[in-house]
């Protein structure tokens, strides 16, 4: 599947002002399942970049600005080709069909940094609200069980798009029974860890109807470690597991660590006027319906009417999710950012929305 992905991120100040380091993370992960034809990227005011992968192999970017501005910008465009088409397409090794299971010496060090609870505070009333999926002694298997929990956060919390810095901590989200993305992401992850299963972070883009009219924004999720599968994803906000429609920016153990944008600037306390983020994410390799056969009955050549083809169907793994996301509870919601923005007063601002 071909996807074009258009994000736009701008920053508007009442006066010009200086910006510190920025750090960007908007080049989705290639891999065997993802490969990347063309890719752009825009950036205003003058700036320095150098490109590297972090500790998580994400593509990070630094950028450096070299002069003052009133108005920050970001513009990228990627044209890929999604072809991890089937997110049920993997066999979990026997020891890890059902759940309790431990995870076998090789893996385990790699694993920790992914098993570390987050927020030791609500730990209690998390593992409370777990005992609806699963208690000590039960035995399920292990993807029904984390469907299950999938699912029922889809059906049960109410979405909401928070423009506020950082994520809702997993008892905020519980005790308010809504939250963004990257809330429902982090109750996911949490709860996984909760069951001793390793779990990250994940921000990207989600391929859905409320981005092809443009006007979205970023998505986020979770992935669990799997034997026999490698990380799998869970998406909370639409209740499926993540497959073609589903593109990886970066991953973390930490959610607070996966922002698309950080960076900081210097000036007045009030220089900041707002953010404004556009996001356009589309299949442009859906194949088109023939055309029906030209009426020339009473046209002369150049008046006959050619029916406009209708709009094709998606391919399966959408269509998949769609249903999917249905029977999880209704339309997959707007998305919303994973990038902050935390104004400080006088002269220093964290710029992330």
């Amino acid at each position: 599947m071909k996807i074009r992905i258009q994000h736009r991120t701008t920053y508007n100040y009442a006066q010009p002002v200086s910006f510190g380091q920025h750090k960007v993370m908007i080049r989705p992960r290639e891999g065997h399942d993802l490969h990347i034809e063309s890719s752009v990227l825009e950036i205003n005011p003058a700036h320095t970049i150098r490109w590297m992968r972090d500790v998580n192999g994400n593509s990070l970017a630094k950028i450096d600005f070299t002069e003052q501005a009133s108005q920050l910008s970001f513009y990228s465009e990627l044209v890929l080709t999604q072809y991890d088409t089937n997110p049920l397409d993997f066999i979990l090794e026997e020891s890890a069909v059902n759940y309790p299971f431990v995870y076998d010496p090789d893996s385990l060090p790699e694993l920790t940094a992914y098993m570390a609870i987050l927020y030791p505070k609500g730990m209690a009333q998390l593992k409370e609200w777990l005992e609806q999926f699963w208690k000590p002694g039960d035995k399920i298997q292990t993807i029904a069980l984390l469907q299950n929990l999938n699912v029922h956060i889809n059906r049960t919390f109410t979405y909401t798009r928070r423009d506020e810095p950082g994520v809702q901590t997993p008892a905020e989200t519980l005790q308010k029974k809504s939250g963004s993305c990257r809330d429902f992401a982090t109750l996911l992850l949490e709860a996984c860890r909760c069951w001793g299963l390793a779990g990250r972070f994940c921000s990207g883009y989600m391929q859905c109807e409320a981005t092809e009219a443009g006007g979205a924004s970023t998505h986020a999720w979770t992935e669990v470690y799997l034997p026999g599968a490698g990380w799998k994803g869970f998406d909370p906000t639409s209740g499926i597991m993540t497959g073609a429609q589903h593109v990886t920016v970066a991953v973390s153990r930490n959610p607070e660590n996966a922002a698309p944008i950080s960076g900081t600037y210097e000036g007045a306390a009030n220089a900041s006027q707002g953010i404004q983020v556009d996001v356009t994410v589309v299949q442009i390799d859906r194949p088109l319906s023939p055309a029906p056969p030209i009426r020339t009955q009473n046209f002369p050549p150049q008046q006959q009417q050619q029916q406009q083809p209708q709009e094709p169907q998606p391919n399966q793994p959408v269509q998949q999710a769609q249903q999917m996301a249905q029977h999880a509870g209704g339309a997959v919601p707007a998305m919303d950012m994973v990038i902050q923005q935390s104004p400080q007063p006088a002269s220093a601002a964290n710029t992330t929305p």
